[in-house]
């Protein structure tokens, strides 16, 4: 395991440069994975309902 000391704004650098070096695809990916995650955090608003936002992806078949 590797400790390291810096500052926040190295730490933040380092972060967004690894996160650029990744695949567009990739990107995209790790921005939707992030989005999913950040719903388990605990919020002090009010819970919505959730039902009102919903992405359906389906495939066509010819």
């Amino acid at each position: 395991m590797k400790v390291s000391f810096r500052t926040k704004e190295e730490s933040n650098r380092e972060q967004r440069d690894e996160f650029l070096k990744l695949p567009p695809v990739e990107r995209i990916y790790a921005f939707l994975d992030l989005m999913d995650r950040l719903k388990d955090y605990p919020t002090k608003a009010a819970p919505k309902n959730k039902d009102n936002f919903l992405i359906e992806i389906t495939s066509k078949k010819f």
